[in-house]
């Protein structure tokens, strides 16, 4: 290929010899952490030597590096990553192999909305993850879903499907396997259990319910890698998460490599090891056993799990996978957990990160997931410096990181008007005292960051770095909370759920206060930062408000005596982090 200056590292590297070539004019390169590599790699040529112009050897480090390359042969190794799609073979089994032969065991009803799952004993010879296709077909009255299954080792099959409405549901298997193909059964769908509304949808444009019609507010909380420390700390952080006020949690389906993230996880993705290479055309079911077991804790106490589907972080090489067998994943992921209604797909952790990656194939992954997800569970992409295409249809709300340093909810408003969606900033800051700027704002302002977007109609998300003696931070490790912001967290929640609707929509505020509520109705001001000693307020005669003065990092509510309508002038304590609640009497 030809290299340019918009060519990014991480593609050079992929050459033998250019490869060759950028370690010695980056000399620092190969003695990097992961993390940085990582970093490096998704850069092109020329961000790099803008990013790192006050160290280069020389001026003309751009066009000497481009000079050296432009001699640089094809190299076939990386043609050869270029694998082709492996098609499920027509005759897996020999006709001698009756149709529908397979062992067969499902429950004969499941709860709406709950998991109905088949399992299936048949072949277990060659490689059944990618010589055999199976799925069903669920009817219900005129209606008809298909659901692809997947092979969970050991000669096992399953087929999962969220049934979404009571009554009598029917089935027919399809499966290249001829034991596999044609089996028929029924089942009846049943009532909810307690504590269960279905998937979350996006409503009113802005917000979110669940499928029952209740309000969900997201309340959200990052633990990146918490599903890969074993046993005794995962449960540690379940524990953890069922105390606090976090009804979401960020999580990333492989391991992560990154500061405070050293360990090896407790099981890999696909079979084979990290010296003797992986094979992606065989998972390891035990990985996705246990990550669904996880996913079914978090479902139980009502935790939506925000599933980060890929990520740049990464020494196992399951971030540079080939297109086929990244494709090949995605089925197989979407296939065992969209059954789960607590589940989300963010496709990426800073998508932008991701140098072997482009706009088509992000689009392709959206493309796979949604047409494999007969529930359509929300979905996303998260950014590192680039938003992504928001307004893309299958995009059902903007996960969003921060892109500016100090400015970060105060626009939640401009999102929302240019992508009519909610608006989740999943990564606002962490509270912690790391050396990263990312990771040390304080409690205080982690908690302020998440009211100046609540009042501007969005959710703010929660993430928490404090160093300790076992760098068991919970930003990625889970374990225990320790910061300030939770608790206040948990008090702006309540406040929220007691507004109209269990919601805030923005209104039209002065230059110097943001606002929401309903005109003439609910009134909510939030003045930050900011420490007034008073405020005169000019609301429409002949409607009476009780006005409550909240101090919100303090969590208290102080109801003033009377009513008040028309002009009035309302005394504060001259502190910050201060807001006023109105309610129309």
């Amino acid at each position: 290929m030809a290299y340019t200056e918009e060519t990014r590292i991480g593609a050079i590297l992929r050459n033998e010899t250019a490869r060759e070539i950028l370690l010695r004019r980056i000399p620092d390169l190969s003695t990097q952490p992961p993390h940085i590599v990582s970093l490096i790699k998704s850069l092109s040529l020329e961000k790099y030597s803008l990013f790192k112009r006050e160290e280069l050897s020389s001026s003309n480090w751009l066009a000497d590096t481009l000079a050296e390359l432009s001699h640089v042969p094809s190299d076939p190794k990386v043609k050869q990553q270029e694998e082709p799609e492996i098609v499920p073979s027509a005759d897996y089994e020999p006709e001698s192999v009756p149709v529908g032969s397979a062992s067969v065991h499902a429950p004969r009803q499941a709860e709406r909305w709950g998991v109905f799952e088949i399992e299936l004993r048949g072949p277990s010879h060659n490689n059944p993850f990618t010589d055999v296709s199976l799925g069903a077909e669920f009817r219900f009255g005129d209606r008809s879903v298909r659901m692809a299954g997947f092979y969970d080792g050991d000669g096992i099959y399953r087929i999962r499907f969220m049934p979404d409405a009571q009554g009598e549901w029917a089935f027919r298997t399809y499966s290249t396997a001829r034991s596999l193909d044609g089996i028929e059964g029924v089942f009846r769908c049943v009532a909810p259990s307690a504590g269960n509304r279905g998937p979350v949808r996006v409503r009113n444009t802005y917000h979110f319910a669940y499928e029952d019609g209740t309000p969900y507010l997201p309340v959200g909380t990052t633990c990146y890698a918490w599903t890969h420390q074993g046993e005794q700390l995962e449960e540690q952080t379940l524990e953890t998460l069922k105390a606090s006020p976090f009804n979401k949690i960020r999580m990333c389906v492989f391991p992560k490599s990154y500061l405070f993230n050293t360990n090896e996880p407790v099981y890999y993705p696909f079979e084979g090891s990290l010296e003797e290479g992986w094979d992606y055309t065989r998972f390891n079911p035990a990985f996705f056993r246990h990550l669904e077991n996880r996913i079914a804790d978090l479902g139980r106490l009502g935790i939506e799990a925000d599933l980060i589907l890929f990520h740049p972080y990464d020494r196992w090489g399951f971030s540079e996978m080939s297109p086929a067998a990244d494709d090949r994943y995605l089925r197989y992921i979407v296939a065992r957990l969209s059954a789960y209604r607590n589940v989300w797909w963010s496709l990426a952790n800073e998508y932008d990160l991701m140098w072997s990656k482009d706009a088509d194939d992000w689009e392709r992954f959206a493309k796979i997931v949604t047409e494999n997800d007969p529930v359509r569970h929300l979905i996303s992409n998260h950014n590192c410096f680039d938003f992504y295409d928001f307004s893309k249809p299958w995009v059902t709300h903007c996960s969003i990181q921060r892109i500016d340093v100090y400015k970060t909810s105060e626009a939640t408003g401009e999102w929302r008007e240019k992508w009519k969606k909610p608006v989740v900033i999943d990564e606002c800051g962490y509270e912690g005292d790391i050396d990263q700027g990312w990771g040390n704002i304080t409690g205080q302002e982690m908690t302020r960051r998440f009211w100046e977007g609540a009042v501007r109609g969005g959710y703010v998300g929660h993430g928490e770095t404090y160093l300790n003696p076992e760098e068991v931070l919970w930003w990625s490790k889970g374990g225990k909370l320790t910061g300030t912001s939770p608790a206040r967290i948990a008090f702006l929640r309540k406040i929220i759920e007691e507004s109209p609707g269990g919601v805030l929509n923005p209104l039209p505020s002065d230059w110097d206060v943001p606002c929401a509520g309903i005109l003439d109705e609910y009134y909510l001001y939030y003045f930050g930062f900011n420490q007034p000693r008073f405020r005169n307020f000019s609301r429409k005669p002949g409607i009476k408000y009780q006005v409550e003065v909240i101090d919100t990092w303090n969590m208290t509510i102080e109801k003033l005596p009377g009513s008040y309508e028309g002009e009035f002038h309302i005394e504060l304590p001259g502190r910050q982090f201060m807001a006023v609640r109105m309610t129309r009497i």
